[in-house]
């Protein structure tokens, strides 16, 4: 089904109030999940919405949740979830976390306590977008083997980093530790088909190519131990620095109904301070490379799918449009 971006988000928006959701809540991850598919990034764009919505109805989002913020220095900006989604408290504050990197040359923004962030990449460019460079962390449960382990300790742990460039899209990379996303092995086992090799092993610590054998052992670190290294990186930071859960004890994003009390720790830094013509820069470097040297330079093809989705909109699969419809339906009602 082809819907413009503005009914995509008044679809998700009104299907997050019928979950439970409050405006504000409804309006930020419709907006996050709209801006990924938008962008292509349809594994966490509007399929992945219904994870959103189902956990909300079942209580593993706290629709009504409001973040206690917190700024124990001048340049740091805590943010407690209260088991709501991880935007709320990041959409509260980036005004005054721009403006404290801005002053002082570094930002810190640590939340705790939250749902998964769905897309890194979102709050990374929003920071590109007001000329920072920013580099983020999250964690979620353990789907991710560590180095010499056989069973899930990380989460997938993506860490996306952004920078500005003149008259241009920042430069923005997402990417997990792991070899795929779990959310690919999980559509793999749905449709029935084998996943690559390198991406899982299962139960046993064998490797395997079949996604529900895989959904029950766990997902590989890409480079192996190197990737599983950066893993850990990323839950010292994202978990360790915030306070927030470890992925180990991190209760489930498809069962019960308790909330992943996830982290999410994000650095912005003012360029500007250091090199003057950072941007400019940057957009020479970024030239010079795709054209000199045929390099890919990611966050331009999201930036382009982007610009034409909101000149043609996006096409969605009826199914998934029927679910969010289903869940709209309850707050019209």
């Amino acid at each position: 089904m082809q819907l413009s971006l503005e009914q995509a988000t008044g679809l998700c928006r009104m299907a997050a109030l019928g979950a439970g959701a409050s405006d504000e809540v409804a309006r930020s991850i419709a907006a996050a999940a709209v801006t990924a598919e938008a962008e292509g990034c349809r594994a966490v764009g509007l399929s992945h919405f219904i994870d959103y919505l189902e956990a909300l109805e079942a209580g593993r989002i706290d629709g009504k949740a409001e973040p206690s913020l917190s700024r124990p220095a001048l340049a740091v900006f805590l943010s407690d979830g209260q088991g709501g989604v991880a935007h709320t408290g990041f959409d509260r504050t980036i005004g005054e976390l721009a403006k404290a990197a801005r002053l002082f040359g570094i930002s810190i923004f640590a939340q705790k306590n939250a749902y998964t962030c769905c897309a890194l990449g979102y709050f990374t460019r929003r920071l590109a977008a007001e000329g920072l460079v920013a580099l983020a962390a999250t964690n979620g449960p353990a789907l991710l083997a560590g180095s010499g382990s056989v069973k899930p300790v990380y989460s997938t742990n993506p860490l996306s980093f952004a920078a500005p460039s003149a008259d241009g899209p920042p430069l923005v990379i997402d990417q997990a530790a792991s070899a795929t996303a779990f959310v690919k092995v999980r559509e793999a086992a749905e449709a029935g088909e084998p996943i690559a090799p390198g991406w899982a092993i299962d139960a046993s610590g064998n490797p395997t190519t079949d996604p529900q054998a895989a959904m029950k052992g766990a997902l590989l670190a890409f480079g192996g131990e190197r990737g599983a290294n950066i893993a850990l990186m990323v839950e010292v930071l994202a978990a360790g620095l915030t306070g927030a859960n470890w992925s180990l004890d991190a209760p489930s994003l498809a069962e019960g109904k308790q909330g992943p009390g996830a982290g999410l720790f994000i650095v912005a830094v003012e360029p500007k301070l250091l090199a003057p013509d950072f941007e400019g820069r940057m957009k020479d470097q970024l030239d010079r490379l795709r054209r000199q040297y045929g390099v890919h330079i990611p966050g331009r093809s999201r930036a382009e799918a982007s610009e034409r989705a909101a000149a043609r909109g996006v096409t969605i699969a009826k199914e998934v449009v029927q679910r969010i419809s289903e869940f709209a339906s309850r707050y019209s009602a």
